[in-house]
């Protein structure tokens, strides 16, 4: 970047004010939107529950933090149709009161961006005269999947053979987001909120998408000929892996979990290049003690060293004396920085359960993927993962919903070892490359981010 386009962009104003719904996966993505924007002179606040602002984990930032209510200040409850309803009632009207607090200071809030499953943000920002611009966290194939349902194309559960959809390859019901296919998953508050995404996306200002034009070509440009204002910005990654376009950019700033203190790093110091399998479930997907059993025995007859993260709240769930009796090959972390990880030579491929974050950052680190979808957008985005990227392989559960420890091995050395692993190998190098692209100077996301942040200059 040239001295003259620095000066330039040091002279833009603008507030934007971020509102995540408050769970790990969807503030990540949003947070680093906000990272990338501080470096082109906008002004940034993360909006945060008063909750969860007691227990988050921070590291610093050009982000500055604010707090509004969601209704339930001293508990974390679970997401049901009451903690909705009373985020939407307490959220608004604590998220106005924020905004007002910033009216007579010299960066007033001139722009609202919001998670799109809180679609009644947008309300505040026409009623405040702010831009609008709701931001999904989700691919755009799950998304169009969603507003297909939305607009009664498709009818929960699913059970046609086949799914065509504009865009999209041909799908089966098992490819399909869990909350229209598998009975388990079905409830009318999952299914209100997915489907709430669309109930005024066509109003706002922006609608924007944490992915790149090439990834899904053709359903972006089936949706940006519907709306216009459908903006690609990604992949947000820390920006030293891809563009380098901010110094020292590695990580997250937030985790709502404590960093593990155990030495995982030296620990894959000491490892062969490309020897280590990496697992991760996520944030929130539970496993069941037979999910961890299965898991726990395919990794140990796979022969290999690996790193797997096993929340807290799970440990209970692994096999007696397994960590000890792995010792030799495995180390078993509370959490630890998934960039970190990918980023290191020692990995040679990443067990995950597909969420969206998960999935681009393994494409963006150049790591084979074994997918194992558990729940919500987890199945799309391993059918593109295995069938459409070709970046890896998609593991198959049994009737039960297990994945069993001889299918895991499969899958693992599948994607460790011979002529499979090499054509995986030069997709997902096609793959990170076309990432790069995209978020370097002219690329796709570059060019889209750059034209927002001139909007807010004009104001």
């Amino acid at each position: 970047m040239n001295p003259f386009q620095v000066k330039m962009e040091n002279e833009i104003r603008g507030h934007v004010v971020l509102l995540p719904f408050p769970a790990q996966g969807h503030m990540n993505p949003l947070l680093q939107f906000g990272k990338l924007l501080t470096t082109k002179g906008i002004k940034v606040t993360l909006a945060t529950t008063i909750f969860l602002s007691k227990s988050i984990h921070i590291k610093p930032s050009d982000v500055s933090i604010e707090t509004i209510s969601d209704g339930s200040d001293e508990t974390s409850g679970s997401f049901d149709k009451g903690y909705l309803e009373r985020f939407k009632e307490v959220g608004s009207r604590t998220l106005k009161d924020l905004i007002k607090n910033h009216e007579s200071s010299c960066n007033p809030v001139s722009c609202l961006v919001y998670d799109s499953i809180c679609p009644w943000v947008l309300d505040v920002a026409k009623e405040l005269g702010l831009i609008g611009a709701s931001f999904f966290t989700q691919s755009t194939s799950v998304s169009s999947i969603y507003y297909h349902a939305y607009q009664g194309v498709l009818k929960a559960p699913v059970n046609q053979p086949t799914i065509c959809i504009p865009g999209l390859p041909p799908l089966n019901p098992p490819d399909m987001p869990s909350s229209l296919y598998a009975l388990s998953h079905l409830s009318s508050v999952t299914l209100d909120l997915l489907m709430s995404q669309f109930s005024n996306f066509e109003i706002a200002d922006y609608v924007l998408f944490n992915t790149f034009d090439k990834l899904e070509a053709e359903v972006v440009s089936w949706m940006t000929n519907q709306w216009p204002h459908i903006k690609t910005i990604g992949p947000l990654t820390p920006t030293m892996y891809l563009d380098k376009q901010i110094k020292f950019d590695k990580d997250h700033p937030i985790n709502l979990f404590k960093p593990s203190e155990s030495p995982y790093l030296e620990w894959l110091n000491a490892k062969k290049r490309e020897s280590v399998i990496y697992v991760s479930f996520g944030s929130v997907v539970p496993l069941s003690e037979d999910d961890m059993e299965e898991l726990a025995w395919g990794l140990r007859n796979s022969n290999k060293h690996f790193l797997w993260v096993v929340r807290e709240t799970e440990e209970l769930k692994l096999p007696i004396d397994f960590v000890k009796e792995t010792s030799d090959k495995g180390l078993v972390v509370k959490w630890c920085s998934q960039m970190e990880v990918l980023a290191h030579e020692a990995i040679g491929c990443f067990v995950t359960h597909c969420g969206w974050n998960s999935v681009l950052e393994g494409l963006s680190f150049e790591v084979p993927l074994v997918a194992m979808p558990k729940m919500w957008d987890q199945p799309t985005n391993a059918k593109f993962v295995a069938d459409v990227w070709g970046v890896g392989i998609r593991t198959k559960a049994n009737d039960k919903g297990i994945v069993g420890r001889e299918e895991l091995l499969f899958c693992i050395r599948e994607v460790t070892e011979g002529e499979r692993r090499k054509v995986i190998k030069r997709n997902i190098s096609t793959w990170m490359t076309s990432a790069k692209d995209a978020t370097d100077i002219a690329g796709s996301s570059y060019v889209n981010i750059e034209n927002f942040v001139k909007r807010l200059a004009s104001i």
